[in-house]
This record gives C-alpha cells, structure tokens and sequence, in this order.
C-alpha cells in the first residue's frame, strides 16, 4: 500500500499530499518534493500514513529528498533575491506611476521563477513592468494580483484582540462573512470595531456564530418557559 505524507509550503497554508518515497519523515521535517512547477521546499504537516488505493493512483508528485544544509543555504540566498526584486520592483512601480500595491515577492526554490503579489482597485497593464524586470533578473516573472485578505495573510500582523492574525496562524482558507453575523452575536455594527486590519469584517466573526441560533433556540423553546413560570411561582 503506497504511503502518504501531507506537505505545508507556507505556515497555515493548505496541506498537499505527496508519495512518501520509502523516506523516513516526522511531522516538522524539511522536505524538497515535486510540483508542477519544479522542485519545492516544505515542511512535513501530516505524518506518512497509508492511503487508499482509489486516492493513492490521484497522487503523482513524489517527495523527492529530505532537505539538507545545501538546500537550507538556497532558501537563505532565495530570500535575499526577494528583498531585492522587491526593492527593484517597488522602484518600478513608482516610476511607471501604476496603480498598484506591492507587497511580496516569491522566488522558486529552483530560482526559474519570480512570483510578485500586489493588491489593486483594477486591472493594471504591467507590460512595461515585466520586461523592466525580465531585463534585471533574467528569468520568468509571473505578476499575481490578489485581494486585501489574502494580503493581510501572507504579510501577518496583530490583530484587535492582540494576538497574531487567525489568517496568518492557523487558518486555510477564508469563509463568507456577514454583516448578519456580528448583529446576531450582539455585538456593535460600528464597521470600526468588527473591521480586521484588512479593512474588511473579523474573520473570527464565523468561530461562535452556529452557537448564537442555537443558544436563542434552546431559550425560546417551550420547556424553558414552564421552567420560569414554575421558578415565578414557587417565589410567590
């Protein structure tokens, strides 16, 4: 029976499963693995286990070594060519005047690829852009336009509550929020109080909402009531 390792390749991102290759892996584990897009790096999210047969056949990426301290170093350097792009970028933008927001750059771990995040009002016509950065960096250059959430995820920061951002720390992808939520938990419609730092409702209005109908439900339902008339009555 083929054996299954879950892989994270950004912290509370989502975990994808690859062949385990007869490796020896423990939860927290560096790992190289196959993608689509090349060679990646990652972190061991779920220990192997076996998997069904029906699932195992939908699997084709391997992973391919454990990482070792030459692929460490190549992460350090990846890093620092980020800083870079981004700096360079960032002049860029600035002076083709776009209307954008960068806000992160992602190098692939076979350096083939630069990946560069920004938010927008619009559509942007970077085509000036991607050949200033073609011409500096001599690789693909893949621009990715993204929502505020999604921002406020990859770039981290604290939340109202002073914790760390729910979405950065733990959560893999985002539910539907409504305003409906926040009135149903009592809470105050002030978009001020029950606005994240990305500008848009807390995402942890969704944690307790179930809670709230059922709570109201358990309160209006008939036994509760006989229960405070009988109360009412022992008083008098």
């Amino acid at each position: 029976m083929e054996t299954i390792v879950g892989v994270r390749f950004k912290q509370a991102g989502k975990i994808y499963d690859f062949k385990c290759n007869g490796f020896n892996l423990n939860t927290g584990d560096p790992v190289i693995v196959e993608t689509d897009g090349g060679l990646a790096f990652g972190f061991v999210a779920r220990p192997p286990a076996p998997a069904l047969d029906q699932h195992a056949e939908k699997i084709c990426q391997k992973v391919r070594r454990p990482a070792n301290d030459d692929d460490l170093m190549k992460i350090g350097k990846n890093r620092e060519t980020e800083n870079r792009a981004y700096t360079f970028c960032r002049q860029c933008v600035h002076e083709l005047e776009l209307p954008m927001n960068l806000f992160c750059t992602e190098c692939a771990f076979d350096n083939s690829k630069l990946t560069f995040f920004f938010t927008a009002d619009g559509r942007v016509d970077f085509r000036k852009l991607v050949k200033m950065l073609v011409k500096e960096f001599r690789t693909k250059i893949e621009m990715r336009q993204v929502g505020i959430r999604n921002q406020a995820k990859m770039c981290g920061g604290i939340g109202r509550c002073g914790r760390e951002l729910c979405c950065k720390t733990f959560m893999i992808k985002f539910d539907p929020v409504s305003i409906k939520m926040a009135k149903k938990q009592g809470l105050s419609l002030n978009p001020t109080k029950i606005s994240g730092v990305c500008g848009r409702l807390m995402c942890c209005l969704t944690f307790e909402h179930h809670v709230y109908p059922q709570s109201k439900t358990n309160r209006e339902t008939p036994e509760n009531e006989n229960r405070e008339t009988t109360r009412e009555e022992s008083l008098s």
